[in-house]
């Protein structure tokens, strides 16, 4: 009975309620003349922490460091030792960021900021005393005039965010962030909170895509079983990069581009596809990755009753027309032709499995299988496709795959 007694009070010991909390918190302050923010960390106790490791990247991004503590600038990287009590290091981000076409990739004007939140804090390696538990908070000193800003973390305050990354030691600030004078509209669907936002004046179709993602919501959860708290969709138009990409609970997307193209595809559905499934490929296995969002994007958009099937049949013509002299899938990045190669793979192992379970299991049992994974071969593809399937699938035994 003592040694029970003993070893439970060891494991309340070191269980996250015995942790020692200690805050830190990030204090941005934007400055759009210069085209930077200045960012403030600041350790609430800075013996907890030994050294904070911080990959620079590239030249000039960060500048201008202030530390109390030590700080060393390696290369690429710069070391922060804290000093013991409340102790603060201090620096300056570039936030424009040019792509080669010229067009902005992230971008501060003198009347709204559209960003990546990685940008403000460079990652880091750790190293922190034993039993301590940071306690992350993100806030922000908006210029003059400027109404709100938003971002996919939990707001606590005005300006004020909660960060907490459970898979992450170190929690820093991640995903698509918008500040300025804005206009947003809000939703809940599901057990998600959902913001379109963007600068007034910048011909976002704020109820168009809110109205889009309604529409495919329940399709959407169905294949894909997750829940964030917040999604964020913001977007704009002038100088930025004509694309969509999503990061950390969010999407960007500029604003001229279409919620549904002439083609029939969906560059928002893309996105909201790969921030839902998560799914990474390796081994050359980029094909598997792009064919699966190019899949169900479109056929999210079908299920929902959004295309017709004279339209998706003309789909699946381009499909074929595009990937017909593709001969193999696999390598480090996958082509248009082999996407669309990829693409017809995988309606024709959805019918297989479909045909052969008498239609209780699909691609969809696949594809949940997959999200399981930190990351997927082809190999393990196959044998979760052939799981599902219960035997071996003749289509994928196409020489394409080998």
């Amino acid at each position: 009975m003592r040694c029970q007694l003993l070893l439970l009070l060891g494991l309340m010991a070191c269980s996250p309620a015995w942790a020692k909390r200690v805050d830190l918190d990030y204090q941005v302050r934007l400055l759009p003349a210069s085209g930077q923010a200045e960012v403030r960390l600041t350790l609430g106790e800075g013996s907890a922490v030994r050294s904070l490791d911080f990959d620079l990247g590239k030249a000039g991004v960060y500048s201008g460091f202030q530390a109390d503590g030590q700080w060393q600038l390696q290369g690429q990287r710069g070391v922060w030792q804290p000093a013991a009590g409340k102790t603060s290091l201090s620096y300056r981000v570039q936030l424009d960021q040019q792509l080669s076409s010229g067009a902005y990739s992230s971008r501060i004007t003198p009347h709204w900021a559209l960003f990546l939140g990685d940008q403000l804090v460079p990652p880091a390696r750790l190293d922190q005393q034993d039993g301590t538990e940071l306690v992350t908070r993100l806030s922000f000193d908006l210029p003059e005039g400027w109404k709100s800003i938003e971002t996919s973390w939990p707001r606590i305050g005005k300006d004020k965010f909660r960060i907490d990354n459970v898979s992450r030691l170190f929690d820093r600030p991640t995903g698509w962030m918008l500040a300025g004078d804005l206009g947003s509209r809000r939703a809940r669907l599901g057990d998600t909170e959902v913001t379109v936002a963007a600068p007034v004046g910048q011909g976002m179709r704020r109820m168009d895509s809110l109205t889009l993602l309604t529409f495919i919501w329940p399709q959407l959860q169905a294949v894909f079983p997750r829940n964030p708290p917040k999604l964020l969709l913001v977007g704009a138009r002038d100088g930025m990069w004509r694309g969509a990409m999503a990061a950390q609970g969010s999407l960007y997307l500029h604003s001229a581009r279409p919620m549904v193209s002439e083609n029939g595809s969906s560059p928002l559905l893309r996105e909201v596809v790969q921030l839902f499934a998560q799914i990474r490929g390796r081994d050359g296995s980029d094909w598997l990755v792009e064919s699966l969002t190019d899949y169900y994007a479109s056929e999210l958009l079908r299920r929902s009753g959004g295309m017709s099937d004279d339209r998706y049949q003309a789909w699946q013509a381009r499909l074929s027309k595009r990937g017909a002299k593709v001969t193999r899938l696999r390598g480090e990045h996958a082509s248009p032709a082999q996407v669309a190669r990829g693409v017809l793979l995988l309606q024709a192992l959805d019918k297989e499995i479909r045909i052969h379970t008498q239609a209780k299991r699909s691609l969809d049992d696949v594809v949940r299988g997959l999200m399981r994974l930190p990351s997927v071969s082809t190999e393990e593809f196959v044998q979760i496709s052939e799981n599902v399937l219960g035997r071996r699938s003749e289509v994928l035994q196409t020489k394409a795959l080998r």
